[in-house]
């Protein structure tokens, strides 16, 4: 049987790369993810959603933004620029991991996924133009975001790590205090576009649908998903320090306390301030901060080493009785 070459391959069998090189370009994977999601943010909170008419066109007759629609058009054109910025973070995250030898099958789909996710959101964010911001489907393409951003994040770490199975480093109860907390984080965002999808700053100064209930009772289940969120950091903090957990795993925890207080706060003042733009912007940008916080805290609570055992302590291993002990 005869094997294709890919020019992924073709590079692989001539580049080498070193895991620092590896680790920068998952991490410029997971640096696009957070800023496309800040400069979609910003595409609905200057009202340019719809500064494109269509896709994956800009208008009927044009691929690009014309003068005729304004600084709302060249937003909206814009961020979709940025989205071929995020695809090469990804080929070349994918480039570097698929070069590593010896390879590692493993991490090289986690990479090949971000690349799925990102052209999914694409098709989806263009399902949001044409349904005319409807705010389900916009919620939809902010939470593929945050996929795209939970496996880049993973990415990244695991380039660190070895392909082994993975090793608990936490008592079981801590494990899943940390499981607990990234099912309630995934709630604490759904909760968030729930606020989002039924109050100001729809995307479009036009007649854009809302979803169906008063935004300020979702902001307040939105907060008292915050407040469930913070009480389990709490106590993972404590756990972490009863158990004597490894210092990184602490600091994992310590991390995630600062930017839930930070988030908060954020989120308290653009409340009672008439949500201002500036302010939601910041914190759609702390609300992708803390996710990464969740993710690394999990990962901290294993560990992986190579998929080879070590040697087991024998003779086999041991110099020969015979051989003066310091023969070269």
């Amino acid at each position: 049987m005869v094997r294709v070459e890919t020019p992924i391959s073709l590079i692989a069998k001539r580049w080498t790369p070193s895991t620092k090189v590896v680790k920068r370009a998952a991490l410029s994977a997971v640096l696009m993810s957070v800023f496309i999601i800040v400069t979609g943010g910003a595409v609905r909170l200057t009202g340019s959603g719809l500064g494109c008419d269509t896709w994956p066109k800009c208008t009927d007759d044009s691929l690009f933004a014309t003068p005729e629609q304004g600084l709302h058009g060249a937003i909206e054109f814009g961020n979709r620029m940025l989205t071929y910025v995020l695809s090469a973070a990804v080929g070349w995250a994918i480039i570097a991991i698929s070069a590593v030898k010896p390879r590692r099958r493993k991490l090289a789909r986690m990479a090949w996924l971000q690349f799925w996710i990102v052209l999914g959101n694409a098709v989806l964010g263009g399902i949001t133009v044409w349904a005319g911001l409807n705010p389900w489907t916009v919620a939809g393409h902010f939470l593929l975001a945050n996929a795209l951003l939970a496996v880049a994040v993973i990415t990244w770490v695991r380039v660190g790590e070895g392909d082994g199975p993975p090793r608990p480093r936490t008592p079981l109860p801590v494990r899943r205090l940390a499981w607990a907390i990234v099912a309630t984080t995934v709630v604490l965002i759904v909760l968030g576009t729930s606020v989002t999808g039924s109050g100001k700053h729809a995307g479009d100064s036009s007649d854009v649908p809302r979803m169906p209930w008063d935004w300020s009772a979702a902001a307040h289940v939105h907060a008292i998903s915050a407040w469930v969120v913070c009480a389990l950091a709490i106590a993972m903090w404590l756990a972490l320090r009863v158990v004597d957990a490894p210092a990184d795993a602490r600091a994992r925890a310590r991390d995630l306390l600062i930017v839930l207080l930070a988030q908060g706060a954020i989120g308290y003042v653009q409340y009672f301030s008439d949500v201002p733009e500036i302010l939601v912007g910041v914190h759609m940008f702390g609300s992708a901060i803390l996710w990464i916080a969740v993710i690394r805290l999990l990962l901290s609570m294993r560990e992986r080493g190579d998929d080879a055992p070590a040697p087991l302590p024998g003779p086999s291993a041991e110099q020969p009785e015979s051989t003066p002990a310091t023969a070269v």
